[in-house]
């Protein structure tokens, strides 16, 4: 989807008067949402996209009259808090969640994060939403989280396959952080590859998240000369650092990660070196937005000068939570009442053109439905842009 870093005046204008008014006028009782997740660092772009949709969602909800839930209507408040990528930090913020009495969170963004908040989210009737891909997480015993995102299991072997197919790989390379979320993405991926018949040439090497210079990290890799590299678990910070490198280096195939990415960070980082750049993107293209997303886009871009593709998912959890809490008012301060209500639960999608639902799935691979259904959309960065390679479902 393209970027939109530009509205009309009029527009943004409406928005802040818009707002103004009705935190003058608002006399709604306030539904509390909250928010644990990175804002800061390497991965800020993946959390500053959540906190981004939430608010502005949010904005939008407010400024026309609030969300009813059982013949009352809310005024929707976001409480955020940024855990750093550190799961101490994450598990002080489910804390104060649970201190303030919310019951729904979404975040953290990262493993270690969503695995540390488990057991304050269990102990304290909280359901949070995770984009973190443990299965752990969503398959019995657990139960309080919902995978927010398409995973990498999900999407690699998609990806792999179609650049199999239509590309003619054969051999793939993998580079990973040396930390647990791209780690497991990276094993995760080789034995998709090799699943798929695809000959892995190289897994094993590895880098530090604050290394700056990844040259000498990948020339043993470019020795291998793989038909794709696959950038494991990357953050967008690292990304365009790790492309650059390789392309400078001689590299002239494919490269590909399962994490989503930010299109002005590529743009600024690696340039043209980045054009081919293959990545999970948002939930959305041009051809299946609905007007409603169209909108959402707009206002987001309103309200803080810039938009990020992966927002195109990350407006989702928001609404699932308020449109389940909607078709059982009971779990608004129940979260067993919610878990009963997302086996059957279904409302009209508004994001997305025709007749799309909001669903749960998750049972290929969890056993329950403890996941999101959004589109997966696959993307591939030409000229500053992000543009759609397919589309595709999970279960």
């Amino acid at each position: 989807m393209k970027r939109r870093t530009l509205v009309t005046a009029a527009l943004a204008a409406a928005v802040a008067v818009a707002a103004q008014t009705g935190a003058a006028m608002a006399m709604n009782p306030v539904l509390k949402i909250g928010f644990v997740g990175v804002t800061s660092g390497p991965a800020a772009a993946w959390g500053t996209s959540n906190q981004r949709s939430m608010e502005a969602r949010a904005a939008w909800i407010n400024e026309t009259g609030g969300y009813t839930i059982g013949g009352t209507t809310y005024d929707i408040e976001i409480v955020s808090f940024d855990d750093q990528k550190d799961p101490k930090r994450a598990i002080a913020g489910m804390e104060k969640m649970a201190n303030e009495g919310i019951h729904y969170v979404v975040g953290p963004n990262v493993d270690d994060g969503a695995a540390a908040v488990r057991p304050v989210a269990e102990k304290n009737g909280i359901m949070y939403f995770p984009y973190a891909f443990p299965k752990e997480l969503y398959s019995a015993p657990a139960s309080n989280a919902v995978l927010g995102m398409v995973a990498n299991y999900q999407s690699g072997p998609a990806i792999y396959k179609m650049l199999r197919d239509e590309k003619g790989v054969k051999t793939v390379a993998f580079v990973a952080a040396n930390e647990s979320d791209p780690l497991s993405q990276r094993d995760s991926g080789v034995a998709a590859a090799k699943a798929l018949g695809l000959d892995v040439v190289s897994s094993n090497v590895t880098y530090q998240v604050d290394t700056t210079d990844f040259t000498p990290v990948l020339t043993p890799v470019m020795r291998s000369r793989p038909d794709l590299l696959v950038l494991s678990g990357v953050s967008p910070a690292n990304a365009p650092q790790l492309i650059r490198s390789a392309r400078e280096l001689g590299y002239r195939g494919l490269i590909s990660t399962e994490t989503a990415q930010d299109a002005r960070v590529l743009s600024e980082g690696a340039g043209d070196l980045a054009n081919g750049f293959i990545s999970v993107g948002g939930a959305s293209t041009p051809e299946i937005a609905s007007d409603m997303m169209k909108e959402f886009v707009d206002r987001y871009t309103a309200m803080f000068g810039e938009y990020n593709d992966e927002s195109n998912t990350k407006v989702y959890a928001l609404e699932y939570i308020l449109e389940t809490l909607k078709a059982n008012p009971a779990a608004i301060d129940d979260v067993d009442e919610f878990q009963r209500t997302m086996d059957t639960f279904e409302a009209p999608n508004p994001y997305m053109k025709g007749d799309a639902k909001l669903r749960y799935v998750g049972m290929s691979s969890f056993g329950q439905k403890r996941q999101i259904a959004v589109p997966l959309v696959v993307n591939v960065f030409n000229d500053g842009e992000f543009e759609t390679m397919f589309v595709a479902e999970v279960d």
